[in-house]
């Protein structure tokens, strides 16, 4: 089990990265959700064509995406990768049999945030993912979420409570997490989250994340 030391991290870390694997071939599927598996990784949803992908992709929380390039159907992987891109804001890895030019420069357009030529190996797979899910970070990181930007970009006004709060959100805190961060009760946590979405124009934490996140 080295490889679960590559770039610093442990088994406890990498359990908290939630993966969605889209893949048309079952085998390859399996194998790779029993590889993320042993890495430490939560496989939460598998698709085998771009209409699960869609319906997985609205339905179920994840960290990074998976996408075979050449998957059956009407939607490639490189078309799934252009919705990512616009309404998710989540990192997303290719996985193909190809590594010509033809297809790299397809990739390219999407900028994704890995590529994997199959077969793979436990090792470029995790090193793949760790440094995607590093690069994500750090281009969110660097996203002006200061609360007078917040304000301006949204025509609205936020109390340092609710500014707070929203950027607890987008920091993936729990509601016990805010609530002890700063020293009140979940049902307070609550009602602000109430009014943030209300004045966000969102409906759930994964919006609000993707909005303050464009």
């Amino acid at each position: 089990m080295k490889l679960l030391t590559i770039f610093g991290n442990s088994q406890g870390k990498t359990m908290s990265k939630k993966i969605i694997i889209v893949e048309d071939e079952a085998i390859i599927a399996i194998e790779i959700e029993s590889t993320l598996t042993l890495l430490g990784y939560q496989v939460v949803g598998k698709a085998m064509n771009g209409d699960q992908a869609l319906d997985l992709f609205a339905n179920t929380e994840c960290d990074l995406i998976m996408l075979d390039i050449s998957i059956k159907g009407s939607l490639t992987g490189i078309d799934l990768a252009k919705v990512i891109r616009k309404k998710y804001q989540l990192p997303f890895i290719f996985l193909t049999s190809f590594s010509d030019r033809s297809t790299l420069d397809l990739v390219k357009e999407t900028n994704p945030y890995g590529y994997i030529v199959k077969p793979f190996n436990e090792k470029d797979l995790l090193s793949t993912i760790e440094l995607a899910v590093y690069k994500f970070e750090s281009e969110r990181s660097s996203i002006d979420r200061s609360k007078s930007y917040v304000e301006s970009q949204y025509n609205i006004e936020l109390t340092e409570r609710e500014y707070d709060i929203a950027i607890a959100f987008c920091e993936g805190l729990t509601y016990k997490e805010i609530a002890a961060k700063l020293f009140i009760s979940v049902n307070t946590v609550k009602s602000y989250q109430k009014r943030i979405f209300q004045m966000l124009e969102v409906s759930s934490r994964h919006d609000l994340v993707v909005k303050l996140s464009t």
